[in-house]
């Protein structure tokens, strides 16, 4: 395997740890925007310091999960280490691997910080280094406990990731004091990357909007404000009349106390639209309805038609049930990655991959007042007039077909990216 061409930056974050000039640094972090050549040149790099400065120590790489660790980055490390000479003979079932060269031999275990209770995977080991990609995914705990291990004289630390909320926990105590930890900071954009064409830039500036633009193109730490679909133009994405489709789904959000929203979607030439909806407010009505009552509210909604599947809120379990017990429909429930979510119908929307029908009048009343939350100090929308913005990102991550995804690869949480 022949080794790349690095940029001037991505050859500073292979060569710090041997620069004497940083040689009483603690270690590194680099932030940017996506695709820049960051994580392939950091990992490549830690690895190498630590068959260079230790033997029979252990070390760890973590990743949200271990299985998006693996494909974002051990597997290529592995091919890049076995290129150069190195001996690797990975443990998948132990999820460690172990390397040898020189005569040295050392052991990188593989951890994933998707939660809070992930901070109790890495107690009680003794670290001499420690990588994090894609840090900002990860709890502050699981963090925190991970630095806490590395208590072996000479150990240095590597943080890598995309840009989040300026109030981010990690921006706010990791990269805005590394001067006082005693941390390199290096900030990469795609011009960083040499392997990357400008027709492949040109299309991540096509892709992106707004916020998430300026996080994972420009690399900016920037808050999410105002609306959440500023895109969202009713000349361009309200349609009139009729639409004749080959085939139908239905996508659920449902509540007691709150709002239920249901939509019926059909598919015609490649673009799906809202035909049709179904919105019940027990607030505005003076009374609540039961699951039978809400299930033939569906039926109504979906008439005669064919539907494939319903996608329903994964927390209405009682109304899942009501629907499996008809046995008239299949359903399934969603996936409620918010942020994940609304990235999704963001490039849909922008795309003209989705159509909302006139009729559906509370659809539209809500894309004009779902708002960001500026104060919750993360990425999370206003927890007001989101019923039926709720269904349509149910609507919109179960059902975008494989072929049709491959326009939201760049809009992905970093799980997905081989970065």
């Amino acid at each position: 395997m022949s080794m790349p061409v690095f940029s001037n930056k991505q050859l500073f974050v292979m060569h710090w740890w041997c620069n004497p000039r940083y040689s009483h640094m603690d270690g590194i972090i680099c932030d940017g925007s996506v695709r820049s050549g960051k994580t392939m040149c950091m990992s490549l790099s830690f690895a190498v310091w630590a068959m260079c400065r230790f033997d029979g120590r252990s070390f760890a790489m973590c990743g949200k999960t271990v299985v998006s660790l693996r494909r974002n980055v051990v597997t290529e490390l592995i091919l890049r280490l076995q290129s150069m000479g190195m001996t690797v003979r990975e443990k998948v079932s132990a999820n460690y691997m172990d390397v040898t060269y020189g005569g040295r031999r050392n052991r990188f275990y593989f951890f994933g910080g998707k939660d809070e209770g992930s901070a109790s995977l890495i107690q009680g080991i003794t670290l001499a280094g420690l990588l994090l990609d894609e840090v900002v995914l990860m709890p502050r705990s699981f963090v925190e406990q991970a630095v806490a291990r590395c208590s072996v004289a000479g150990s240095k630390l590597w943080f890598n990731c995309n840009p989040d909320s300026p109030y981010h926990w990690f921006k706010k105590e990791w990269i805005d004091k590394h001067d006082a930890k005693k941390l390199i900071y290096t900030h990469f954009t795609m011009n960083d990357n040499p392997t990357l064409s400008r027709a492949v830039k040109m299309r991540y500036n096509r892709l992106y909007t707004g916020a998430f633009r300026r996080r994972f193109v420009l690399g900016e730490w920037t808050a999410t404000e105002g609306l959440v679909y500023p895109m969202f133009d009713p000349v361009k994405h309200i349609f009139k009349g009729n639409i004749d489709c080959d085939r139908y789904v239905v996508s659920c959000d449902y509540g007691t106390v709150n709002p239920s929203s249901f939509g019926l979607w059909g598919q015609s030439a490649g673009t799906w639209y809202r035909v049709d909806e179904y919105y019940y407010d027990s607030r505005v009505h003076g009374k609540r309805r039961t699951d039978e009552e809400h299930y033939e509210g569906l039926c109504r909604l979906i008439g005669d038609k064919k539907v494939e599947m319903i996608v329903c809120d994964p927390s209405a379990q009682s109304f899942i049930q009501c629907i499996q017990r008809h046995g008239r429909y299949s359903v399934v429930p969603a996936k409620n990655d918010v942020v994940w979510g609304i990235r999704l119908v963001s490039d849909c929307i922008r795309l003209g991959r989705i159509k909302i029908s006139e009729k559906c009048t509370d659809a539209i009343r809500e894309f004009s007042l779902y708002r960001w939350d500026e104060k919750a100090g993360k990425d999370c929308p206003v927890k007001e007039n989101d019923h039926a913005m709720d269904d349509i990102r149910y609507f919109v991550t179960a059902f975008v077909s494989q072929s049709e995804r491959d326009f939201f690869v760049m809009s992905l949480d970093r799980d997905t990216e081989n970065l």
